[in-house]
């Protein structure tokens, strides 16, 4: 096995990692092994059809719009081609093997099995994209760069929509599934544009321009984190207090109840 294809093929390492740090936030009461497996799997696979419906917008409405190397074509690849059909299979992932199962019943089990289906599409992105760089140089810069950004980022935006869509769903309250996906396309579509941007640029000749944009996708790695950080101590807070009511109520419907009288 040549080094190129070793390191391709190492770029599913953060994927795998970042499950392992998923499953420790969710610990106390942890979701069937088999089905956060299922999850990720079905998450691999949805790289397909995302790649298919990609390119059939790039080759049809992205074609009459602009070319991938202007501005407004940039901006309709990153936010509709790439952001809204990523996010899109993605959950759905979730919506179609989980969102029914009795085990998806914690706030919590929203961002688990969000960031799993992500996890699971980052992982087969990660490895294609580390096949296509020619150079081994090439290719170790840009497993440092996607390990940190975009592998994290396609947990953290789909793992937003996962959140969003569980509290509506226990608590009535937030922005819903729908909600949650604009705001996880408006994170991600801005991550691509400042990526994709970079070419029309470099094109016009904006090179230290174009080389700083990568402190966007940075930038908003970081707010992303913070932002899931934010929701899933949220979501772990209340399904303690709804797990410690529920330990309460079972206690005292055990205790026998005192009879009148002799």
């Amino acid at each position: 096995m040549n080094a190129n294809l070793l390191v391709a093929l190492s770029g599913a390492i953060p994927a795998v990692v970042a499950m392992w740090v998923i499953e420790r936030m969710d610990r106390k009461r942890p979701e069937p092994a088999g089905t956060r497996r299922l999850v990720a799997f079905v998450g691999m696979l949805s790289v397909i059809p995302a790649i298919f419906i990609e390119l059939r917008l790039s080759s049809g409405i992205g074609a009459s719009i602009a070319p991938d190397y202007t501005y407004q074509g940039a901006s309709f690849k990153a936010f509709v081609v790439a952001a809204g059909v990523e996010e899109a299979c993605k959950i759905a992932v979730v919506y179609w093997i989980v969102w029914r199962h009795p085990a998806f019943d914690e706030r919590m089990d929203g961002i688990v099995y969000a960031t799993r289906a992500g996890l699971g599409f980052a992982l087969v992105e990660n490895v294609l994209y580390l096949m296509k760089s020619e150079s081994l140089q090439g290719q170790l810069y840009m497993w440092v760069a996607r390990a940190f950004l975009a592998v994290p980022g396609h947990a953290m935006w789909t793992g937003m929509i996962g959140y969003m869509a569980a509290r509506r769903r226990f608590d009535k309250v937030g922005l819903g599934l729908i909600g949650g996906y604009l705001l996880a396309v408006a994170f991600h579509g801005a991550y691509d544009a400042a990526v994709f941007i970079q070419q029309p640029l470099h094109f016009e000749g904006h090179a230290t321009a174009s080389q700083l944009m990568i402190l966007i996708p940075i930038a908003l790695t970081i707010v992303a984190f913070l932002v899931l950080r934010s929701m899933s101590r949220t979501a772990l807070r209340l399904d303690d207090a709804e797990a410690a009511r529920i330990a309460v109520a079972a206690a005292q419907s055990s205790v026998p109840h005192a009879h009148a009288g002799h």
